[in-house]
């Protein structure tokens, strides 16, 4: 993980480079743990380079023409890669911290439903049907849910699972609402799998109307609020129109829904919808009527 860390920040690194860097982590580790040694070599290093390739299928070679080693394959956009180093950071620094109350704040949150998703992906991968009790938060019931999964998708630290029912129909489901799941022995074969990849790639949070399509939308951020929204886009088909000392105008191809409409309205004033004006209509309308109630 260190190797894969110090390629991050700098590509093409010297052997010197990568020693040196594993050297001084390793040197700070060692306060923690004072019988910890790990040996480095040149030969550690291309037997650490194949265990990289096997477990993250990331290639690692050495470039004769920039005199170092570099990560041939872009992962800048590998999110599953990202979720990886973040958990692996997060883990280390409260591994060797110790206890951290006192240090660190955690956001009080119910269990995420993590546990099933490694189960939750297998069914996806091979085509199995899946059981599970399910619980609906506005009658607070539970019942046996069948369902032919497709996709798992994240959205606000939840995990959300989406397939076909008992009817055919595309539902979701909260993981975290999710129990006794159980993997059955029944394979299926779907015709929506594209159809539900595709529409989920358009939307903003987990609705994704079957009956509308992706519009663009126009927005509007003053400068400093956009220096947020630049490090954390709202969508992946974020693009910048307009960045300057003004304004940042920053256009989405997305559905436009419930949950996208929340988002908008949570930035305040340091936004300006500017397209489509239906949109512009539904975020006026939801502020009167937020208004209205403090009359």
């Amino acid at each position: 993980m260190l190797i894969i860390k110090k390629l991050r920040i700098k590509p093409y690194s010297s052997y010197e480079e990568i020693e040196a860097y594993i050297s001084n982590q390793l040197e700070f580790l060692s306060v923690q743990d004072e019988e910890l040694y790990v040996g480095f070599s040149k030969r550690t290093l291309q037997r650490d380079i194949r265990e990289i390739r096997s477990v993250f299928g990331l290639i690692i070679e050495y470039s004769t023409k920039d005199k170092g080693y570099h990560i041939v394959e872009d992962i800048a956009g590998n999110m599953s890669f990202q979720k990886i180093i973040e958990a692996f950071d997060l883990f280390s620094s409260l591994n060797m911290a110790g206890h951290v109350s006192g240090y660190i704040h955690f956001e009080d949150k119910k269990r995420a439903g993590t546990e099933n998703i490694l189960g939750l992906l297998h069914a996806i991968k091979n085509r199995f049907a899946v059981m599970f009790d399910y619980e609906k938060y506005w009658d607070g019931n539970s019942r046996t849910r069948e369902l032919r999964p497709l996709l798992l998708k994240e959205f606000k630290n939840r995990w959300y699972v989406i397939g076909e029912d008992e009817n055919l129909e595309v539902k979701t489901f909260a993981l975290d609402r999710m129990t006794e799941l159980t993997i059955t022995s029944k394979r299926f074969k779907s015709s929506k799998s594209d159809y539900v990849k595709n529409m989920h790639f358009h939307a903003f949070g987990i609705i994704a109307p079957t009956d509308a399509k992706p519009e663009k939308v126009e927005i509007s951020l003053n400068p400093i609020q956009g220096k947020y929204v630049k490090s954390l886009p709202l969508h992946r088909s974020q693009k910048i129109l307009v960045d300057n000392d003004e304004e940042l105008r920053i256009s989405l191809i997305v559905y436009i829904t419930w949950d996208l409409i929340m988002e908008l309205l949570s930035y305040g004033e340091t936004i300006k919808i500017l397209e489509p004006k239906s949109l512009v209509t539904q975020v006026k309308n939801e502020l009167e009527t937020t208004l209205f109630k403090y009359k």
